[in-house]
C-alpha cells in the first residue's frame, strides 16, 4: 500500500509539472534559450551572411572550374563520358544522376547569392538587424 501510495503521487506531481510546462509553453510557439521570442532572426543572420557569401562563392567557383578540379561539373561530365566508353551502364546512370543534380545546384545558388546580397543591403541600412 506505501508503495501505491507513492506511484500515485509521483505521477501526479509529474503530470502537473508536465501540464504546466505545456501551458507556459503555449503563448510562444518558438521560444528563446530564455523563453524569450526568438524574432526573426536577423542579427544572427547579418552576422553570419559575409561567411554564407564566401561560401557560395567558393561552391560556384568549384562548380564552374575545368576537369582538373574535383567537384567540378566539368570533371563530373568527364567521368560520365568515360563510364558511357567503357560501357559501365550502371555507373554511367548512378554518374549522370549526380551531374544532373550538380547542375540544378547551380542557378539555386545563384539565386541564394543575389538573394543574400539583398540582405546585406538590408542588415547595413538596419544596423545589423537590431533595429527590427
Amino acid at each position: 500500500m506505501p508503495r501505491t501510495r507513492t506511484t500515485v503521487i509521483s505521477l501526479i506531481a509529474v503530470g502537473t509539472l508536465l501540464g504546466a510546462a505545456g501551458v507556459a509553453t503555449a503563448d510562444d510557439p518558438h521560444p528563446g534559450p530564455s523563453g524569450t521570442p526568438t524574432g526573426d532572426g536577423a542579427p544572427g543572420l547579418c552576422k553570419r551572411a559575409p561567411k554564407i557569401d564566401h561560401r557560395i562563392d567558393r561552391i560556384l567557383d568549384r562548380l564552374h572550374a575545368d576537369a582538373s578540379r574535383r567537384g567540378s561539373i566539368a570533371r563530373l561530365e568527364q567521368r560520365v563520358a568515360a563510364a558511357k566508353s567503357a560501357g559501365h551502364t550502371e555507373i554511367e546512370t548512378y554518374l549522370n544522376d549526380r551531374l544532373t543534380f550538380r547542375r540544378s545546384l547551380v542557378p539555386t545558388l545563384e539565386a541564394r547569392q543575389k538573394d543574400l546580397a539583398d540582405v546585406q543591403k538590408w542588415c547595413k541600412t538596419h544596423d545589423n538587424g537590431a533595429d527590427n
